[in-house]
């Protein structure tokens, strides 16, 4: 089952989320089809927008992350609520590119610059949006980046995934560390020690698939705070759909019953099809 946890670590002076979303980007990749470099960027960003939902405390709160960039892949979308649901999808999940030089997968490369958009829909009247520029195309940097930037919030975040030889996701999952304002300078100099030490996200789980243990190996002792459970969850449903096609108006409909022709619409979040039967059409008129 994958895990994101919260907590704080040195004296309730820095907060941390932290997550295993193996199962949750194996799903992602079922679902899209996608090649080992695209499986590990939109893996990254589904969990980076798990984490980034779970700052948020009230029930409907929605976060959107957007990286377009000019690499092959061109365009991710992770859409995430404060529940750990998250569902995510990219412009060409079909993209290969040669390895880097140690060996890992070019995330980098098949992003390329560009810029990060956050959206936070919070049921105001109009929804938070914030965007940065790309720093590296690799994303722990650029929420990182964006975190900073945007929302002056120091943080550290951590983003991995270890694909297998099967191309199936062997593992998955992230960090977010951030520094609360009333923390000491002391603190600041430990976490930066600590932080100089922090290995591959991925490096951690092969020694043990739990969020909770890379924490006490970044951190050392942590106070954790409550734990959620992440999924990949599309908010598609046939109810949803007709009341899509309803929004077209009673003329459009209308057009389609004269032509004739059942119609299918597609969500590219998870893949599925709807379809309508001209009988169907006419019950909604």
């Amino acid at each position: 089952m994958d895990t994101m946890i919260r907590g704080t670590a040195f004296g309730s002076e820095v907060r941390f989320l932290a997550a295993y979303s193996k199962d949750t980007v194996e799903e992602a990749r079922r679902i899209h089809g996608t090649t080992p470099v695209c499986t590990a960027a939109l893996g990254r960003l589904l969990t980076a927008g798990a984490m980034m939902g779970a700052l948020y405390k009230n029930d409907g709160d929605l976060l959107t992350l957007k990286v377009d960039g000019s690499g092959p892949i061109r365009q991710l979308t992770v859409s995430a609520d404060t529940a750990g649901h998250v569902r995510g999808l990219m412009y060409d999940p079909l993209v290969e590119l040669p390895l880097k030089e140690n060996g890992h997968l070019d995330v980098g490369g098949a992003i390329g610059a560009g810029t990060l958009t956050v959206i936070r829909d919070q049921g105001l009247k109009e929804p938070y949006s914030g965007t940065t520029p790309l720093v590296s195309g690799e994303l722990g940097d650029d929420i990182t980046y964006y975190f900073a930037a945007s929302e002056q919030t120091p943080s550290s975040v951590g983003l991995g995934v270890l694909v297998d030889r099967d191309l199936s996701v062997a593992h998955a999952g992230g960090f977010i560390i951030q520094l609360l304002p009333h923390a000491s300078e002391a603190t600041l100099d430990a976490l930066e020690e600590a932080l100089s030490k922090v290995r591959s996200v991925t490096d951690y789980f092969t020694r043990e698939a739990s969020p909770e243990y890379m924490m006490r190996e970044i951190l050392g002792d942590i106070k954790k705070e409550d734990s959620i459970e992440l999924s990949y969850k599309c908010t598609c449903d046939r109810e949803r759909v007709v009341k899509a096609l309803l929004s077209l108006g009673r003329s459009e409909l209308e057009s389609l019953i004269a032509e004739n022709r059942p119609v299918t619409l597609h969500c590219d979040f998870c893949n599925k099809d709807y379809s309508f039967e001209i009988d169907e059409i006419k019950e909604m008129l």
